[in-house]
């Protein structure tokens, strides 16, 4: 049965997107078979990963409204890199209306997702699902759906920011939807060595979150931000900079999680 990780912070920038693509890259090339969900009206785990999202006509949206099944908007292999066992449920704006139209004609909105990805789940090792930058329907859809959630956290000034609201509608998730959500942990991204800052937050972080802390650190890196734009993870887009190496660490990591390695 495959491990189905959110990837979720309400507060943006922070590498959300960043990390769910690269995350599900690199545990691709490491053998894994892993299923990428784009619930973000964004789009851009979509289109991070190859995909022109404003030509598509069947996306998770339609899925979810019953409109398609999950294998006719699954996209199989949309890096065309048969090395890679990678599928993705893409995503575009039109996802924006799930927020009113699943909310109020859905007869449970909450385990939408969860009973699409229950279908196809048993297929996969591992299924990554970028949230969106917001704690609405479509963020609780996918921590209902979820064995864990992964936080990324910004090596900033106001890190802990918000975090205390995340953790609140984690836990209240787990007591009212899906009890047997978890914190998958934390990780810490956009990391500059070069300043006291970063250093200060990862400890301030590390001193007051009471949760699982991955040891990988994800630098700041140009060729990180440059890879979205070419619709490539960091790992086929610079397979030996400081970005690709973070995100290899960090799929090692969590494929060897004693914590959830049974899931």
């Amino acid at each position: 049965m495959g491990r189905i990780i959110a990837v979720a912070n309400q507060k943006g920038g922070v590498g959300k997107t960043t990390t769910s693509i690269n995350l599900a890259a690199c545990l691709a090339e490491k053998g894994q078979k892993v299923l990428a969900v784009d619930m973000d009206p964004q789009g851009n785990m979509t289109s991070g990963l190859g995909v022109d999202k404003n030509s598509l006509q069947n996306t998770i949206y339609t899925a979810m409204c019953e409109e398609c099944n999950v294998g006719e908007c699954m996209i199989v292999h949309p890096l065309e890199n048969k090395k890679m066992n990678l599928s993705l449920l893409p995503a575009n704006r039109d996802l924006a209306g799930a927020e009113v139209e699943l909310f109020i004609e859905a007869d449970k909105p909450q385990y939408i997702l969860k009973e699409l990805l229950a279908k196809v789940r048993d297929k996969f090792d591992f299924v990554i699902i970028d949230c969106p930058p917001a704690l609405g329907i479509l963020t609780v859809n996918s921590m209902t759906a979820a064995d864990t959630v992964l936080v990324p956290i910004q090596c900033e000034f106001f890190a802990l920011d918000g975090l205390t609201q995340l953790m609140y509608t984690i836990n209240l998730i787990k007591k009212k939807l899906n009890k047997s959500l978890e914190i998958e942990g934390v990780v810490f991204t956009m990391f500059d060595a070069r300043t006291n800052l970063s250093l200060e937050v990862v400890e301030n972080v590390k001193n007051n979150l009471d949760q699982f802390i991955y040891k990988t650190i994800i630098p700041r890196n140009v060729r990180l931000a440059e890879a979205p734009s070419f619709g490539l993870p960091i790992n086929l887009y610079d397979s030996r900079s400081a970005g690709a190496k973070g995100y290899r660490d960090l799929a090692d990591e969590v494929i060897n999680n004693k914590l959830y390695a049974g899931l």
